[in-house]
Formats: structure tokens, C-alpha cells, sequence
């Protein structure tokens, strides 16, 4: 952990502090490239505050980045909130229509972006960008006056006057712990997009709660895979190496299985985050599938002892795909499959699985790591400084609404105070939508969203994530949705298209239809046998494009339980 953490009271300490103590060692990079000292990056985030302050930003101005994971990107940021400046990332897969709409409610005048980007911010009405800065150097559109590239703005620094020097030192003594940092827009999974807004206090705190969790060194490596605008990533994959001293490298887009084998096996990672998709199709694809087609390994993961030597020799191999040296694979963004959990747990796989909210900084709880007492299925402990609490229980499942309360907790909802005072108490408690309850060792174990549960004429409440959950353990499901259709529960299931065309290989389309309503059968079977009478699912439907989702791959239930057709 960094030394001097009592004196932290913004970012802007902890990047000075870590750019102090770690200057020669690496910290930003794009995978397979040479990366730049902590030195390196001080001196670009001096440069670039300075162009920033001579083109006129101040303090509480509110500046975008619409891009792809790179160092500039965390450059730009760090220079911005030096000022005092409040940053809006922006997900890079957000339509043009989410993007203008972000630009516009926020009244951002400056956006950092890259060629990929810049299109969707181009047909703006009633508000002008004052400045469009391509942190890849690019000129797309040379026509605009408004475009500059990085580089070009960044000569600006070396025209900064000694008394503006002066000033935009004082300037950056001014910052307090209760300035925003960043206001975030995230669509969620239940509605409209909100915007949060995240303090300097908010995401330091969380960041000090998170290093107690896991014991990390300034010789770790974190590979960066998920975008830096969700919050998950920004805290955990980027501030969190940051506050420690650590590397951190960038996988660029979104890689495949091939592209991310040769990255890690390049970079060696130490440290990961991911959703739990990518783990869940690794465990479906390579270990789930290689059991199912050899009869010997189908009968060795019915005995409790070969199973586990089976999955440890696989779990060594996953750990070679990811290069051999990681200790931290963190989950988080969406609930895991059971099934795919016990696996890594039974691999012995360095993974810690963590819950929260964008309105939390993100982390409410996860791990320790290593913590013997963790049950398969929790998110863990709350993290320190943070009360989580149980509101409502029922007397009989100790199940109830989740609310949380510590300094990581947002400041509100950006012009939407009446949803603010529905969020926050006046005691400062948080309602996280969520409902969940704790086991006897104090693990959280979440049970689904508020808003999801069914009530059916019988008056029993229905999870349907939980359900969902049983459903998504077969080895040809991605994924699936239960609502309720006319008083009966419906599941909508995507299956794994390229999986079944491997198994039905040379076969006609109507032998492949066949073999899916077997599969849809067996899946209805399997499931209902595991449920009360109440909450079996009375039709199972296949669907055939996957659902929408959220940046952390979380399915935009809202777009499908308001109708009975999806």
C-alpha cells in the first residue's frame, strides 16, 4: 500500500504521491509497447493541465472523453481534474443519439475523442463544442475549426506565462476532497440514463477500501480490457494500480480469445477485471464441453475428489492462457453462474467476485481475498468503511432491500434532485434497488433487483435472476430472461448458435430444429425439478439474437418485461 495514505484527500494527492515514490518505475502502456515511467506520466499530465489552463478551463467546468482505452486517456483525465475540472467519460459504445444527449444535459464545451468516435458528436443542435482534442493524434475531419489534435494543443503548454504558471499551481493547491471528479451517465438495467456524480472523497475512499482487500505490490501488472469510462474499471483497473505503484497496460479494443492469449502471454498480467461473461464462456466452451463428450471425465466430475484434480490441471491451464502470473482476476459488473464459480473455486483460481453500483464508486463489497469463510454464490464482505444493511427482511428468508452508507457513496443524481432524495436518506443510506440478505459469516449474497421481482396470483415472491441463474447453467445457453406472461412465467433463452452448429455439423435444418427443442425440453425439465412449485417456468421460449445490454453485459431487463413479446 502507498505510504502517506492519511494525507490523501484528493486524486490529485494520490497521483502526486505515487508520481513521488514510484517515479522510475513503469506505469502506462498499449499492450506489446514500451511503457511510460510514473516520471513520464507526470510531466505529460504537467503539460497537458497547462495547455488546458492557458486555453481557459477552470475550476467546475465540465469536459468529456469520449474514447478508447489508451495512457493519453488517463493522461487526460488526471490534467483535468487538476484544475478542478469535473470529467464526463462517456462509454465509447453509447449510440450517437446517447452521446449528444450526454454533451447537451451536461453542457460540455471540450471533448477528448479519437477517429472512431468523433462522428456521433458532430450533429449537435443548440449546443456548441468549443474545442473537439483527438488524444490519437487524428484529423478526420481537418474541415472543423474546432478540431485540434493532441499534440497541437498541447504545444499551448509552452506558451503558458510564469505568472500563469504561478497561478495554475495555486490553482491546483485549491482542489478539496468534496469536488466533483466526474459526473457519469450509465443507462443501467431498469431505465433511463442517470447521471452520477462522484466526488474526489468518493473514489478515494473507495480506492483505500479496495487496496485493504487484496495485499498488491508495485511489481504487479494490471491488463486493462474493460473501457475506463464504467466505473468498475476506472476505480479497480486504473486508480487502484495507480494508488499502489503499479504498471497498467491496454489490451486496446475488445480482444478476442487468440489476441488475448498473446497479449497476456507477452504482458503477464498480475491483476484483471472482467464481467463474468467472459469467464462463463471459457468455463462453458473449454472445460464444460471437453467433460461432455468423453464419457471418462463426464464419470470423474460425479466424485468429489477427481473432480477437483481434474479441475485444478484445468485451472493450471487457464492460468497459462493468462500468462502464467496473475493473482488477481476481479469479477464484477454482473452476477456469475454458480456453476462457473465452484469451478474456479475447485481450480483454486485467484478470482475475488465484488457487487456494487456506479453510485458507490463502485465497490460496496467484495472478497477479502483468499478469505476461507467467503460461500460460493456471495459477493463477500462489505468493504471497510462502508455499512451495508438489510431493510424490511422477510421473517422467513432474511431477504430484503440492500442499502448502503460510507464516504464512497455519491453525491446525487446531476439536475434530479427529487431522485436524489428518493436514493439517499436524509441519514445518508443509499437504496440500492437491489435485494439481497447475509449468511451467518456475514457474506452479502445479492438476490436480484427490487423492481424484477414477480408477484403472481398466489402472492410468493419470484426471483427471476435466480431462476435465470439455473437456466444459464447449461452448457448451450448465453443467456436468458423470465418475466411474467399472463400470470405464468416465461423464459426467453438465447442458446450458443456456433456451439450447436458444431454438434449438429452436416445435418439438415430440420434434425438442427430437432436437437434444440431437445435441448429446450431437457433445459425445462432440469430447471423446474429444481424449483417450488410456484415459480416453475411454465414455457420455454428460444430466441434467437442476443438481448440488449448494459457496459458490463447486464441484460436491459426494462426493454423486455413491459411486454409480453420480445
Amino acid at each position: 500500500m502507498t505510504s502517506g495514505t492519511n494525507t490523501h484527500k484528493t486524486l490529485n494527492d494520490l497521483f502526486d504521491t505515487s508520481c513521488r515514490e514510484y517515479a522510475t518505475r513503469p506505469c502506462l502502456s498499449m499492450a506489446m509497447e514500451e511503457p511510460l515511467t510514473y516520471g513520464d506520466i507526470e510531466k505529460k499530465v504537467q503539460a497537458m493541465s497547462s495547455a488546458l489552463y492557458a486555453s481557459g478551463v477552470k475550476k467546475k467546468d465540465k469536459i468529456a472523453i469520449l474514447a478508447e482505452n489508451s495512457p493519453n486517456w488517463g493522461i487526460a483525465y488526471l490534467s483535468l481534474i487538476r484544475l478542478g475540472a469535473t470529467v464526463v467519460p462517456i462509454l465509447p459504445d453509447f449510440t450517437g443519439t446517447d452521446v449528444r444527449h450526454i454533451l447537451t444535459n451536461s453542457k460540455v464545451e471540450i471533448v477528448f475523442t479519437t477517429k472512431r468516435q468523433i462522428d456521433k458528436i458532430l450533429d449537435l443542435q443548440n449546443h456548441k463544442i468549443e474545442k473537439i482534442i483527438t488524444l490519437d493524434d487524428s484529423k478526420p475531419h481537418s474541415e472543423l475549426s474546432s478540431l485540434t489534435t493532441l499534440s497541437d494543443f498541447l504545444s499551448q503548454s509552452e506558451q503558458l506565462p510564469e505568472k500563469k504558471r504561478a497561478k495554475l499551481h495555486a490553482l491546483t493547491q485549491e482542489i478539496d476532497e468534496n469536488d466533483l471528479a466526474s459526473i457519469i451517465y450509465t443507462s443501467g438495467t431498469s431505465g433511463h440514463s442517470k447521471a452520477v456524480m462522484l466526488s474526489h472523497r468518493n473514489l478515494l475512499s473507495n480506492v483505500q477500501a479496495a487496496a485493504q482487500l487484496v495485499n498488491i505490490t508495485p511489481e504487479w501488472t494490471f491488463l486493462s480490457i474493460l473501457p475506463m469510462s464504467h466505473t468498475y474499471e476506472f476505480t479497480i483497473g486504473f486508480l487502484l494500480p495507480l494508488y499502489n505503484g503499479c504498471r497498467i497496460t491496454y489490451a486496446g479494443k475488445s480482444p478476442t480469445p487468440r489476441i488475448l492469449e498473446q497479449i497476456c502471454k507477452h504482458e503477464k498480467p498480475t491483476a484483471m477485471c472482467i464481467v463474468p461473461m467472459v469467464m462463463e464462456k471459457i468455463y462453458k466452451k473449454r472445460v464444460m464441453t471437453a467433460v461432455e463428450h468423453s464419457t471418462l471425465l463426464t464419470m470423474a466430475v460425479k466424485v468429489n475428489f477427481l473432480r477437483q484434480i481434474l479441475f485444478q490441471k484445468i485451472g493450471k491451464k487457464l492460468l497459462d492462457f493468462f500468462g502464467g502470473n496473475l493473482e488477481l482476476l476481479a469479477i464484477g459488473g454482473a452476477a456469475i453462474n454458480i456453476d462457473t464459480e465452484k469451478f474456479l473455486r475447485e481450480a483454486k483460481f485467484p478470482y475475488i467476485i465484488g457487487y456494487g453500483l456506479t453510485e458507490t464508486s463502485p465497490l460496496l463489497a467484495g472478497g477479502p481475498l483468499n478469505d476461507p469463510t467467503i460461500e460460493l454464490g456471495s459477493t463477500g464482505k462489505p468493504v471497510p468503511g462502508v455499512e451495508i444493511r438489510i431493510t424490511s427482511p422477510d421473517p422467513e428468508t432474511g431477504i430484503g432491500a440492500i442499502m448502503a452508507r460510507g464516504p464512497n457513496i455519491m453525491q446525487g443524481y446531476y439536475n434530479m434532485p427529487e431522485a436524489t432524495a428518493e436514493t439517499i436518506d436524509k441519514d445518508g443510506w443509499l437504496a440500492t434497488g437491489d435485494l439481497g440478505n447475509f449468511d451467518p459469516q456475514g457474506n452479502l449474497h445479492i438476490k436480484g433487483r427490487s423492481k424484477s421481482v414477480i408477484v403472481l396470483a398466489h402472492g410468493e415472491n419470484i426471483y427471476p435472476e435466480a431462476i435465470e441463474e439455473k437456466i444459464n447453467c447449461n452448457m448451450y445457453v448465453m443467456e436468458s430472461l423470465v418475466m411474467e406472461n399472463n400470470e405464468r412465467l416465461e423464459a426467453r433463452i438465447y442458446l450458443d448458435y456456433d456451439l450447436i452448429d458444431q454438434e449438429t455439423k452436416g445435418k439438415s435444418n430440420e434434425k438442427q430444429k430437432e436437437f434444440i427443442n431437445k435441448i429446450l425440453l431437457e433445459i425445462q425439465q432440469t430447471v423446474n425439478s429444481q424449483l417450488p412449485t410456484y415459480s416453475k417456468v411454465h414455457t420455454f421460449i428460444e430466441r434467437q439474437e442476443p438481448f440488449i445490454k448494459t457496459a458490463t453485459h447486464k441484460i436491459k431487463r426494462y426493454l423486455y418485461t413491459s411486454r409480453s413479446e420480445v
